[in-house]
């Protein structure tokens, strides 16, 4: 699990860094503020966000994450106002952590956010009235149900964990890419098109629309 860490205080980022470490996570440290969202990427599972920032607060920050990928914020910081509460939920943070924090309870909150949010902790994650079995790779529509490949599996789970976007044929082969599941662009459209077959098989039309100059869009 790779746990982003935004904050501002190099021995508060190198602490929290050690620490998770010692529990078996894996940390990458913002060290460069000015273009935090290019560390925003398909590996990581949650991000550690401080308001205080250099050139942008972690409210503002945290939108901007929450637009480019939807993954699991919780704020750590030393602002514990009601309003800062508050404001980190409307902005998308999953959780509120005060410092000086606990140990123990910033272990817990990152454990339960990681698993509350991940879907392979359920059997199936339902989109579009679509089903997608985890366990037995399964697509299912109406009562009707196909089975999927390796690759068209890996494909379609990236569309459904994602929150209705368009998603380009870059980011899908960097995401295949650095899961080991590297297919060209070629062999990506061969998928994504019999993908399209046996989805219509079972009554789903237009499985993956395509956007032009953009990508597809589940």
């Amino acid at each position: 699990m790779n746990i982003l860490i935004i904050e501002d205080d190099k021995k508060i980022r190198e602490e929290l860094s050690k620490l998770l470490n010692s529990y078996g996570y894996h940390t990458i440290l913002v060290n460069e503020f000015l273009n935090i969202l290019d560390y925003i990427n398909s590996s990581i599972s949650l991000v550690l966000l401080d308001i205080n920032l250099p050139y942008e607060n972690g409210f503002t920050l945290c939108k901007k994450i929450k637009n480019k990928m939807n993954v699991p914020i919780i704020f750590v910081t030393s602002r514990n106002t009601d309003e800062d509460e508050l404001l980190s939920i409307k902005v998308g943070g999953i959780d509120f952590i005060t410092k000086p924090y606990n140990k123990s309870i910033l272990l817990e909150k990152i454990r339960r956010a990681i698993n509350n949010t991940d879907p392979f902790s359920f059997k199936e994650i339902v989109k579009n009235d679509y089903i997608l079995d985890l366990h037995l790779s399964l697509l299912k529509y109406q009562g009707k149900e196909i089975e999927l490949t390796r690759n068209e599996f890996r494909i379609l789970y990236y569309f459904f964990r994602e929150e209705n976007r368009v998603i380009s044929k870059e980011e899908l082969l960097e995401y295949l890419w650095n899961d080991k599941y590297y297919l060209d662009e070629n062999i990506l459209l061969v998928n994504i098109n019999r993908l399209r077959k046996k989805a219509s098989e079972i009554g789903i039309n237009n499985l993956l629309t395509t956007i032009r100059g953009e990508g597809y869009k589940l």
